[in-house]
C-alpha cells in the first residue's frame, strides 16, 4: 500500500480506515477520505501498538495492523494455552480455528507452535471500492483461514501487479469465473470473493449455498475464480494508483477523449488497451468496429491493440483457461441485467438451456450479443476454442462505475448463476 496521510484519498484510505474499525479503533465509517477523525484514528491505534503517533499511515502501521487487513493473527503457543483461552483472547470461534489448522490435535499443543487464529470478521469486504492492496490481503486471509483454498498468480499485468487465480473443490466438473476485464466494473471483483468466501464457510460449517450443501458442490466441481483480471485499471479508477509516470500517462491518454469520464469512465487496462477485445475471435471485424468510431489508439475504452493477446492481462488469462480446459466459463460485466451467451452461430450443446436457468434464478434476460459488442471478447473466444457454454454476465443497472449500494442485489441476482454454474444441473 501507499504512504496515506491527512489529505489522501482512494480505496486503500477505505480499506485502511475497514482495518482500523474491525481493530476497534473507531475512526469514521470507510469514505476514503483521510481526514481529522481518520487521523485521531490511526494515532490512537499507532499508541496501541507502541509506534510513533504520527497519524501517517506508512509500512510500520501496515505491519502492525496485518490481522486486520488480512483477516488472521498467527499465534504463538505458550505455557498454558489452549484453544478455549485462544478463542476468547481473539474473540474467535473454535470451529474457525480448527477449520483453519487441519492438522492440528487440540489436546497436544506444544510451546512454540504457531497457529493461525481467524479474526471475528470476513476477509472479504463488501462496502469498500476493490483495489489491488485489498486483493493481495484478501487472498493471502482465504487461504489462511481455508487451507484447502489454492491460490496462483497465473500472471502480471503491466505494472506487474499478480493476476490471481482462486481453485477450491475437487470435482471432475471445472469451472472458471472472471470478474474486472473492465476497470469501472469493479463491483465484480467483491462478488466473486464474496461467493468463495461464502461457499468455504458453508462448507465448513456444514451449510447449503442457494440450497445445496457446500460440501457437495465441492465434490462435485472444482471452481477456479479470476477475480481481478485488471488490477491496473481498477487501482486508476478507485483512486489506489499512486502518482508516477504510469498515472500521467493513463491522464495523457485520456485527454485526447475528453468525452469519456476520467477516471470514471476508464475500462482499459493501465497502457489504454480494452482487455475484453484482445481475444481472437473476430478480433479483425472488432477492429474495423473500433476504429471507426474513434477508438484508434490507445483510450480509456474500446481500443483493440496492435494485435490479440497482446495485452499481458487478458494472454495470461487465455494461456490459463487452455491450460484449465474448464468446461464452461462466466465472465463478470456491468451493467443491464442481461445474460449474454452466443457467440455468431456458435450454439454450444446445453448452453440455452443453462442460459434459461440463468436468467429464471437472477431475474436476468438472456439475449444474443448486439452485433457491435459481439466480437473480441473472452466468452466470445472460449465458445468458438472449445465448444462449450460461455456466458457474459452484464449485472446491475446505470453508469458505470456502479455504486456498491447495488451491491446487495447484485449478490441476490447471481448466488443462483454462480451455484449452478458450477453443478451444470
Amino acid at each position: 500500500m501507499q504512504i496515506l496521510k491527512t489529505g489522501s484519498t482512494g480505496a486503500e484510505v477505505a480499506l485502511m480506515q475497514t482495518a482500523l474499525s474491525r481493530a476497534q479503533h473507531g475512526g469514521p465509517a470507510p469514505d476514503g477520505i483521510f481526514g481529522g477523525a481518520t487521523k485521531s484514528a490511526l494515532q490512537a491505534f499507532q499508541r496501541s501498538r507502541g509506534l510513533t503517533p504520527d497519524g501517517i499511515f506508512g509500512a510500520e502501521s501496515e505491519r502492525a495492523l496485518a490481522p486486520w487487513l488480512r483477516g488472521y493473527a498467527v499465534h504463538t503457543i505458550r505455557p498454558g494455552d489452549s484453544l478455549f483461552s485462544l478463542a476468547e483472547r481473539y474473540d474467535a470461534s473454535l470451529a474457525a480455528i480448527e477449520t483453519a489448522n487441519p492438522a492440528l490435535d487440540p489436546f497436544a499443543l506444544r510451546p512454540g507452535q504457531k497457529l493461525v487464529v481467524p479474526l471475528p470478521f470476513s476477509v472479504v469486504p463488501t462496502d469498500i471500492p476493490w483495489c489491488s492492496a485489498l486483493m493481495d490481503y484478501a487472498v493471502d486471509g482465504l487461504t489462511h483461514r481455508y487451507p484447502q483454498l489454492r491460490a496462483e498468480s497465473i500472471g502480471r499485468s503491466v505494472l506487474s501487479r499478480p493476476v490471481w487465480a482462486l481453485t477450491v473443490g475437487d470435482g471432475l466438473r471445472r469451472v472458471l469465473y472472471s470478474a474486472a476485464h473492465h476497470a469501472n466494473e469493479w463491483i465484480t471483483t467483491p462478488l466473486l470473493m464474496k461467493y468463495i468466501e461464502t461457499l468455504l464457510h458453508a462448507d465448513a460449517a456444514g451449510e447449503t449455498v442457494f440450497g445445496y450443501p457446500a460440501e457437495d458442490i465441492l465434490f462435485r466441481a472444482a471452481l477456479t475464480l479470476v477475480p481481478l483480471v485488471d488490477p491496473d485499471g481498477v487501482d486508476l479508477v478507485t483512486g489506489a494508483l499512486p502518482e508516477g509516470e504510469a498515472k500521467e500517462r493513463a491522464a495523457a491518454i485520456a485527454a485526447d477523449f475528453p468525452a469519456i469520464p476520467y477516471p470514471d469512465g476508464w475500462k482499459a487496462n493501465i497502457a489504454g488497451v480494452d482487455l475484453n477485445l484482445q481475444y481472437p475471435a473476430g478480433w479483425d471485424t472488432a477492429r474495423a468496429i473500433k476504429f471507426a468510431q474513434g477508438y484508434d489508439r490507445p483510450a480509456p475504452r474500446d481500443y483493440v491493440g496492435d494485435a490479440p493477446l497482446t495485452a499481458p492481462e487478458s494472454a495470461a488469462l487465455a494461456a490459463f483457461t487452455e491450460a484449465l480446459d474448464p468446461a464452461l466459463v462466466l465472465a463478470y460485466h456491468t451493467q443491464g441485467n442481461v445474460i449474454y451467451w452466443k457467440y455468431l452461430n456458435f450454439e454450444p450443446e446445453g448452453s440455452r438451456a443453462l442460459a434459461e436457468q440463468f436468467a429464471a434464478v437472477s431475474g436476468y434476460a438472456y439475449e444474443d450479443t448486439p452485433y457491435a459488442s459481439g466480437f473480441a471478447g473472452y466468452k466470445d473466444w472460449f465458445i468458438q476454442n472449445f465448444d462449450r457454454p460461455g456466458y457474459t454476465i452484464e449485472c446491475g443497472l446505470g453508469e458505470n462505475p456502479l455504486p456498491l449500494s447495488q451491491f446487495e442485489s447484485i449478490w441476490s441476482a447471481n448466488l443462483g448463476i454462480l451455484t449452478l454454474a458450477a453443478l451444470g444441473v
